[in-house]
């Protein structure tokens, strides 16, 4: 007996097996694990005694660590190669249920004419395997997320050629009284440099070498394009700036991360500051400079560089008006002259307000990092010291005078040298024939000249003030640095 309302379903053994290998065969695929791109990391290290330890234990502490870690030390003369060596060998840590692997190889390369460069040279041809190059500096600790961030940030965008993380100054074993006041302007002025990036699309200028990722592939191509046989070249004061450029032209972006942090060793003394900014200005200099210096080409008007002449613009402006307001002031108060103005009080509040706010957007910031914003006074100190580099730098350049900046910047952390104490001699020098100079002028020249001069002054100080309170009002977008 039959029926329509009958079904009958016919099932081919083959289709079913066919399917069931099909998910079979899927489920393994989406079990295999996903590719990772191999890191190595390269640590230049010159006498880092005192911080190698802290350094490694750092990047062994990482959520996400290098596949590979070479320390590449160099003209040391302390224990630094012994005390790295006690973390030679491999090492396995657990992170969220996956199992990481990571080596440490130690290298002591001797007297090494290249010093930096030359190590990291050295390192590099180590790792030109890798992915991606982290270079760590032998006293540049980061967070320990910092490796994680700064690798899906590179690998998300193949147009990224390095990534910088944001940097700051530990200040937490810091003592006595110059080396707090100097490390909290430091860590302002790094605040400051972070922020300007962060708000130019996250576009860095200087991939800095303290804790920076770098495309293999990016470094390969600035070689050949440079016709170099190494990422860096030993006859650029700053040799991390000239790699940046060179990446840039190279078609990639160089970037500062959003969320990866580092804190860098900072100089406590006056003297090893102004040797390692003279350093930094004097080969920026050199790159913005048209036309050619040796064996590096100036850049002016490559991008990377446009925040360097703003920069070095600014502190022109800077060092005018604050010599300027001295010298007119002395000279009015020399003749009976002064007439006290309640608008010059308005420049400084707005350059405290500005300071506060950028001590406001540090994450990691401390009591003296807003106490030296809202006091005036401390900040001020540190702008002339500022600027004292500023005139420093420009003034051996302009020289032509051959000097090696590295060496006097060992040797300004050694305690030796006083170069420091220059823009002071020649400013106390200037300052005392131009009071000899005002004295042998008529009344009446004299009162002409205050009658121009302030008035000059009051126009720049006007526009300064303007350009600070834009900043001031500028958006963070939520970003800290």
């Amino acid at each position: 007996m039959s029926t329509t309302d009958d079904r009958y379903v016919n099932i081919d053994p083959i289709e079913s097996r066919m399917d069931e290998l099909t998910r079979e065969f899927i489920e393994s695929v989406d079990s295999l694990p996903s590719y990772r791109p191999s890191i190595g990391c390269i640590i230049p290290a010159y006498n880092e005694a005192e911080s190698i330890a802290e350094v490694l234990d750092s990047l062994l502490a990482q959520t996400r660590l290098p596949d590979i870690i070479h320390v590449i030390v160099n003209n040391t003369n302390d224990d630094t190669v012994a005390i790295a060596s006690q973390y030679a060998g491999p090492h396995v840590r657990e992170i969220q249920g996956i199992e990481q692997f990571t080596e440490i190889y130690v290298h002591d390369i001797g007297k090494n004419r290249d010093k930096k460069v030359g190590a990291l040279n050295y390192g590099f041809t180590l790792v030109e395997g890798c992915d991606y190059l982290l270079g760590v500096d032998g006293d540049t600790t980061a967070d320990p997320t910092a490796v994680e961030h700064l690798e899906a940030e590179i690998n998300s965008d193949t147009r990224i050629g390095g990534i910088s993380a944001i940097f700051s100054i530990d200040d937490t074993n810091i003592h006595g009284a110059m080396a707090p006041f100097l490390i909290t302007g430091q860590r302002t002025q790094f605040a400051a440099f972070n922020m300007q990036n962060m708000l130019r699309g996250r576009n860095m200028a200087v991939l800095g070498g303290q804790f920076s990722i770098f495309s293999v592939e990016a470094l390969r191509r600035a070689m050949e394009e440079n016709h170099q046989s190494t990422p860096w070249v030993k006859d650029s004061e700053v040799e991390d700036s000239l790699l940046s450029l060179q990446i840039k032209s190279a078609g990639y972006l160089t970037k500062i991360s959003a969320q990866a942090r580092a804190d860098v060793g900072g100089m406590t003394t006056l003297r090893g500051l102004d040797a390692q900014q003279v350093k930094w200005n004097f080969g920026a200099i050199e790159l913005m400079w048209p036309g050619q210096r040796g064996d590096t080409k100036g850049q002016p008007f490559h991008p990377n560089l446009r925040l360097r002449w703003l920069e070095n613009f600014s502190m022109l402006v800077n060092a005018f008006t604050r010599i300027a307001f001295i010298l007119l002031l002395v000279a009015s108060l020399s003749i009976g002259a002064f007439v006290f103005s309640p608008v010059w009080i308005i420049p400084p509040i707005i350059a405290a307000s500005l300071n506060l706010r950028t001590a406001l957007s540090m994450k990691k910031r401390r009591g003296r990092d807003i106490m030296f914003a809202v006091l005036i006074f401390p900040a001020e100190v540190y702008m002339w010291v500022r600027l004292g580099h500023f005139l420093r730098a420009w003034t051996k350049f302009l020289s032509r005078k051959q000097t090696d900046n590295w060496a006097a910047q060992a040797k300004a952390e050694r305690g030796s040298g006083n170069g420091f104490l220059v823009p002071v001699v020649i400013f106390a020098i200037s300052v005392a024939l131009l009071v000899v100079g005002w004295y042998q002028l008529a009344l009446d020249t004299q009162s002409l000249i205050l009658w121009i001069g302030w008035p000059i002054l009051g126009i720049i100080t006007a526009i300064q003030t303007f350009t600070m309170l834009i900043k001031l009002m500028q958006r963070y977008r939520g970003y800290k640095v």
